[in-house]
């Protein structure tokens, strides 16, 4: 059973979600990628309060119904709560994904930066495979760590100065060996939907940027900034050991706490910068 924390971690979750997509693209997928014209029935692994389904049900075709499975108590009373008042046809189901019991009756499964955080990320690929009927769809939508820490800009500031991509990569890779929590894990899931079996395999890459303009001085400016603002590393000695028992050296270390401390001075309310989450949208055809 994979330990579960996300209860404690609501708040995380509603703030981060409008950060990675453009309402606009998730159409763009519905409507010219994934050309769904008729109801379809979406399952949701890893539903946390129904985050995901919010984003695609205004998309679907009418009639179309979410179901969201999530082991999390308090997860899955919020999404009862909040759906209880919206338009469309919803269940959630608490339950740990890996034992959920769905037989094979939906179109569509979908996860939303799940994978990132399992162990065993091709086994729960496989469950979500098994969920849907002959020639629906698995979708994933997961990151890759490093080439989203590679996309922001800090005016005046050199990248290569607060985003040593270097130990973060060494620091990713070592993580996945240890732990099987790939945080680089949507780059490489067109594999890993062709090991399982999946049949024409796409990927696509979000076209979401956020920009912080200190000159607007705006709720929602002043929301994106406390959403990406990165704070003050941990007490050194305690974060440098930290990092070299996650597979680093004492060098890579040292580096990665200086640009972390760097990093927490420049990123000000004063300064403008830009992100690109570049999230990965993956998605494959169950041929049985």
């Amino acid at each position: 059973m994979e330990s579960y924390d996300w209860d404690e971690k609501m708040g995380y979750l509603r703030r981060r979600m409008n950060l990675y997509y453009n309402d606009d693209y998730i159409a763009f997928l519905v409507k010219s990628v994934w050309k769904w014209e008729t109801p379809v029935r979406i399952v949701d692994f890893g539903c946390g309060y129904g985050q995901l389904g919010l984003m695609m049900l205004p998309h679907l075709p009418e009639g179309s119904t979410y179901t969201g499975i999530d082991p999390g108590a308090r997860q899955i009373g919020s999404a009862n709560e909040l759906y209880a008042h919206l338009p469309w046809k919803a269940e959630f189901i608490q339950a740990e994904l890996a034992d959920a019991d769905l037989g094979s009756a939906f179109d569509v499964a979908v996860s939303h930066a799940v994978l990132m955080h399992r162990s065993d990320p091709l086994q729960l690929l496989a469950k979500m495979a098994e969920s849907v009927k002959d020639g629906g769809t698995v979708i994933c939508y997961e990151p890759h760590g490093c080439a989203s820490m590679s996309s922001y800009y800090f005016d005046d500031v050199l990248s290569t100065e607060v985003m040593p991509l270097g130990p973060l990569q060494k620091l990713h890779e070592q993580d996945a060996l240890r732990t099987g929590k790939d945080a680089n894990i949507g780059m490489k899931l067109p594999v890993y939907f062709s090991q399982l079996g999946l049949r024409r395999i796409e990927s696509r890459i979000s076209d979401k940027v956020n920009y912080y303009d200190p000159a607007q001085d705006s709720e929602e400016t002043r929301a994106l900034f406390s959403n990406l603002q990165f704070e003050c590393p941990a007490q050194e000695e305690d974060f440098i050991q930290a990092l070299i028992e996650r597979g680093l050296t004492q060098e890579e270390a040292e580096r990665l706490y200086i640009a972390e401390d760097l990093l927490s001075q420049v990123n000000t309310p004063s300064i403008a910068f830009a992100h690109a989450p570049s999230m990965k949208i993956t998605f494959g055809t169950v041929v049985r």
